[in-house]
């Protein structure tokens, strides 16, 4: 998925056999792999790689796989600006095109709230440096509820809300994007 230069590729494997170290009864266990762009992962790709997971283990209805294992590895590509909502999109995407089961859709929408406070939605590397704070949403396609939410700087509970609702605008062109791919990949 590419939102401007930023991109990431995804992949799904599974459901699948999982290892007995790993194997849950009542569900499916997931596994997300965040691999940066050079070198090996660090602190903050297996702090992204657990906010990851805990979104997709929001939506899957993984009690319909109980005893397998869903592994979803995100390869950064380039990063040019709002990167965890960037692998938000493509880990749903990969889901949705894996045909797994779901409860919802959900989209990842990234906003940088300037100094003078003002929003700026998918933000470059160099908004996101120059910006005061930093919020990633995860949003459901059902009743646009906020499933993650993180922070990075500091703001006031008026400016979040602000950007709440800048971001749930914003995802109605993302999951408006999600219905179109598909119709596109599927009317062939």
């Amino acid at each position: 998925l590419c939102p401007g230069d930023t991109s990431v590729l995804a992949g799904l494997y599974g459901p699948a056999e999982a290892k007995v170290s790993k194997e849950l009864p009542d569900r499916a266990a997931l596994e997300v792999l965040l691999r940066p762009k050079v070198g090996l992962p660090g602190v903050l790709e297996r702090s992204r790689e657990q906010l990851l997971r805990q979104t997709c283990e929001a939506v899957v209805l993984g009690a319909l796989h109980p005893r397998t294992a869903i592994s979803l590895v995100l390869q950064v590509l380039s990063d040019a600006g709002s990167l965890l909502s960037c692998c938000l999109n493509a880990a749903c995407m990969a889901l949705l095109d894996a045909g797994l089961p779901l409860a919802a859709l959900f989209c990842g929408v990234t906003c940088a709230l300037q100094p003078d406070g003002t929003i700026l939605l998918d933000p470059t590397a160099r908004q996101e440096q120059e910006a005061r704070a930093i919020l990633t949403f995860a949003i459901s396609s059902s009743d646009r509820k906020v499933l993650t939410a993180t922070t990075k700087g500091s703001c006031s509970v008026e400016e979040m809300q602000q950007c709440l609702a800048a971001a749930q605008r914003a995802a109605s062109t993302i999951f408006q994007f999600y219905r179109d791919s598909v119709r596109r990949r599927y009317s062939k």
